[in-house]
């Protein structure tokens, strides 16, 4: 059955509101992850506890700006939903569960971050003896923190793919601009397979997440500015 004109018009306006909400979205878990980054710690050397301890307030805005990040992150998902359902709504739903996912790692990774901090308090006033000890506990946090990380950046490549595979099939987007986001995705999962069998931080592969990078940022310009094509859209949700 054809889709009417007045249900059409509601299908254009809702689903505009629904990409520009998403890129806005996407500006935002980027920003926030990109300025977290001055204001931590440089986790490396064999006394970076005292680095941590010395600069724990600037480190408490860095932890803020990735909490943000992370709820941002798991919402992406969320905003583009009720115009992804109506492609494929196990696709859409994939998304969704593959970004909450992610969002929860990143957050268990600023947790550790959290404990950390609250060591080095500890290991900036303990004697030598005992900072052996507090060494090894932080070197514990640091690594589960990076895990946590990856973890959460694993789910991103899922939850990402699943929604650019879904754009690609339903042209709601450009296919020059989803047929790189795939591209962009399976390079990112590439850095993270590197970095599990290397057992080294992500950020060692930095020209394998660039790509990924800038197609979130022109995704999100587009989706401002033009929005999703809901002249795509079936007439009814399909599985």
């Amino acid at each position: 059955m054809a889709v009417s004109v007045t249900q059409a018009i509601q299908d254009a306006g809702s689903g505009r509101w629904n990409a520009r909400i998403a890129g806005i979205i996407f500006i935002a878990a980027t920003a926030a992850a990109l300025g977290s980054t001055p204001f931590l710690p440089n986790l490396t050397g064999t006394d970076y506890l005292l680095g941590v301890d010395s600069g724990a307030a600037q480190m408490a805005v860095g932890l803020v700006l990735l909490l943000v990040a992370a709820f941002t992150s798991a919402t992406i998902a969320v905003a583009m939903y009720p115009v992804m359902r109506r492609w494929s709504t196990g696709l859409a739903l994939a998304s969704v569960v593959l970004r909450a996912m992610e969002g929860v790692f990143y957050i268990m990774a600023v947790v550790f971050l959290m404990s950390l901090l609250s060591l080095s308090h500890r290991y900036a006033a303990a004697a030598a003896p005992d900072r052996q000890v507090l060494q090894a506990i932080g070197d514990a946090l640091r690594g589960a923190r990076e895990h946590a990380g990856l973890a959460g950046v694993f789910c991103f490549c899922l939850g990402a793919l699943a929604y650019y595979g879904l754009f690609f099939w339903s042209r709601l987007i450009p296919r020059w601009l989803s047929g790189f986001g795939i591209v962009a995705i399976l390079m990112m999962f590439t850095a993270c397979f590197l970095a599990l069998v290397s057992d080294s931080p992500i950020t060692g592969y930095v020209f394998l997440l660039f790509p990924i990078l800038v197609q979130e940022m022109v995704l999100a310009v587009w989706l401002i500015v033009k929005g999703f094509d809901m002249s795509s859209l079936p007439p009814e949700v399909t599985a």
